[in-house]
């Protein structure tokens, strides 16, 4: 924190009040939101929550948000969860129909929680961003669960977390280098239990033919193909290409054996233009090619064992 300086001095007219305002510029603030309309009406149920419309709501939690930018102050959103939010105050014994106890729990989640930066832009656009960094977090805490539970090889003792991860990881790099050049979108899908992993990539090649990537993103990527690979799941990867003519190249591998093999192109049309949830046909994208999966090179050999993804 800087050091207040002689003109901030009690001595000049204002002074510990202009001194008070520079220090708030160095203190963050994090507000957490109710996005969702259900959680909204959830929090209705305690007297000291003052709100009894959520479009007024979030406008007001926008004019709150505009007016710490404006003085200077770094502020982040989070997401409030009413459900997380009794849990929090049961654990700490506290009264959750309290204004303080909401602060505590929003100053809990500005640690642990998903946050995003806000920059003056209007809540309807921040949101959806917001929402996406929570599912992130979400899918990396349930990965990272699920890898840490494999353990290690009972006949040689290797980390098989460890070496699910490094497979992974010489899977995607072997899929973007047969990919080539190009802005490519990629989808991971690991079925676990409960609802499936799903982790995006975006890839894309400068004008000096350099790949361009999200760091945390590939990790997360790596880190859901990995489950698949430790947990022998029959997960999957779908790439959709954007070419220079305007059109879309949809590709498709499927996870077997703890290595990532092409799909037909039949099966990538049949993947892509059925709903998920009914089953029922759907029609193909104007300006999509359906086509088959490239073959990746055979992985490295290893050291191991056939049963977390080794010889």
């Amino acid at each position: 924190m800087a050091a207040p300086s002689r003109h901030t001095t009690p001595a000049d007219p204002g002074g510990p009040a202009a001194a008070r305002r520079m220090l708030r510029r160095e203190v963050p603030s994090t507000a957490a939101v109710l996005a969702d309309a259900q959680d909204f009406a959830a929090m209705r149920r305690y007297r000291t929550f003052p709100f009894d419309d959520h479009t007024a709501y979030l406008q007001q939690m926008e004019t709150l948000l505009r007016s710490l930018t404006a003085q200077g102050i770094h502020t982040t959103v989070t997401l409030f969860d009413p459900v997380a939010y009794e849990t929090f105050c049961t654990d700490a014994d506290l009264d959750p129909d309290r204004p303080d106890s909401r602060s505590r729990y929003t100053a809990e989640l500005a640690c642990t929680g998903a946050t995003v930066p806000y920059r003056g832009e209007s809540l309807t656009r921040l949101l959806p961003l917001l929402i996406d960094e929570a599912e992130r977090q979400a899918t990396w805490e349930r990965a990272t669960a699920l890898l840490a539970r494999t353990g290690a090889c009972a006949d040689c003792g290797e980390d098989l977390a460890r070496a699910a991860f490094a497979r992974a990881s010489r899977a995607v790099t072997s899929l973007l280098d047969t990919l080539g050049d190009g802005t490519h979108h990629l989808v991971c899908s690991v079925p676990a239990s409960g609802a499936p992993l799903l982790a995006v990539l975006h890839a894309a090649t400068d004008d000096d033919g350099r790949l361009e990537l999200s760091e945390a993103a590939t990790l997360l990527f790596c880190t859901v193909l990995a489950v698949g690979i430790a947990l022998r799941s029959p997960g999957g990867i779908v790439s959709r290409t954007t070419g220079t003519d305007d059109r879309d190249a949809v590709r498709g591998w499927i996870l077997r054996d703890a290595w990532l093999h092409p799909l037909s192109a039949a099966e990538v049309f049949t993947a892509y233009c059925t709903d998920a949830d009914s089953g029922e046909p759907v029609p193909p994208e104007h300006g999509v090619d359906y086509r088959s999966g490239l073959t990746l090179p055979d992985p490295p050999p290893t050291e191991g064992h056939d049963h977390h993804g080794h010889r």
